[in-house]
C-alpha cells in the first residue's frame, strides 16, 4: 500500500512538473501584434464618404459669366478713317457744293480735279509761234490741196494751233490724217476734242464717322449726283 502511494505521489509531481513547463514555453512565445481592426473600419468608412461626396458632386464648376470675368470697361473702338469720291459736278453745281464742303473744314484733305470728256477727236498743226509763222504754214497746206482749215485765235494752250478737221471717232480722224500725208501734210497730228465746259470730281480723304455721316445729309442735297466709297491712299 506505501509503494503505491508514493508512486501515484510521484506521477502527480511528474505531471504538475509537466504542465508547468508548458506554461512557460506559452509565455515564452511572442505576442503577436494587434491589427487594430477598428482603424481599418475608420479609413474604409473614410474613403466610402469622400467616394459619395465625389459622386454627388458636379463634374465640373460652371464657368463664370462674361461680364464677371473682368471689372474693367471695354475699350471704346476708334472709327476707322473713310474716303470718297463726289461728282460729277458741273455749271452752278460747283459753286454751290464748294460753299457747302468748305463748313466742313477738311483742310488738305478735300482736293478737286477737273473731268474732260472726249466729244469727238480733231485732226490738227500744233501751235505756231507767231501770226507770220501761222501765215506761211497756211499758204503751205493750201499748195498741198487743203482748203478746209481753221486757225485757232481764242488766247490759250491752243492758241495760233490750225484746225483741219473734227471727227466724232477715232478711226475717221485716222483716215483722214493718213490723206493729208499722202498730200504732203505731215505736220498735222489727232487728238481728242473735250467738251468746252469740264465738270469736276471731290476727293475726301480721311474722314472720321461724325465727318462721313455730315458728308451723307449733304449729299441728299445733290441726289442725282453720285457719292462712292473708295480706298484710302
Amino acid at each position: 500500500m506505501k509503494i503505491f502511494f508514493w508512486v501515484l505521489v510521484a506521477a502527480n509531481l511528474i505531471f504538475f512538473a509537466v504542465m508547468k513547463s508548458g506554461m512557460l514555453d506559452e509565455a515564452q512565445e511572442p505576442v503577436p501584434v494587434p491589427l487594430h481592426a477598428e482603424q481599418i473600419s475608420i479609413l474604409n468608412a473614410a474613403s466610402s464618404v469622400a467616394e459619395q461626396a465625389s459622386a454627388v458632386a458636379p463634374a465640373s464648376a460652371p464657368a463664370a459669366p462674361a461680364s464677371a470675368a473682368s471689372s474693367a470697361p471695354a475699350a471704346t473702338s476708334v472709327p476707322v478713317n473713310s474716303c470718297f469720291e463726289w461728282g460729277e459736278f458741273s455749271g452752278a453745281e460747283i459753286g454751290k457744293v464748294v460753299q457747302a464742303l468748305q463748313k466742313m473744314h477738311l483742310g488738305k484733305r478735300l482736293s478737286r480735279h477737273e473731268v474732260g470728256h472726249t466729244i469727238g477727236y480733231w485732226v490738227y498743226i500744233p501751235p505756231l509761234k507767231d501770226k507770220a509763222a501761222v501765215t506761211q504754214k497756211v499758204a503751205q497746206i493750201k499748195s498741198l490741196g487743203v482748203s478746209d482749215y481753221f486757225v485757232v485765235q481764242d488766247a490759250g494752250a491752243w492758241m495760233n494751233a490750225i484746225s483741219l478737221g473734227v471727227f466724232k471717232t477715232q478711226d475717221a480722224a485716222q483716215s483722214f490724217l493718213e490723206e493729208l500725208q499722202a498730200k504732203g501734210v505731215h505736220s498735222a497730228k489727232i487728238g481728242e476734242k473735250s467738251g468746252s465746259k469740264p465738270s469736276v470730281m471731290f476727293e475726301l480723304n480721311g474722314l472720321n464717322r461724325d465727318e462721313s455721316d455730315r458728308l451723307g445729309a449733304l449729299q441728299k442735297d445733290f441726289s442725282d449726283i453720285q457719292l462712292k466709297s473708295v480706298s484710302c491712299h
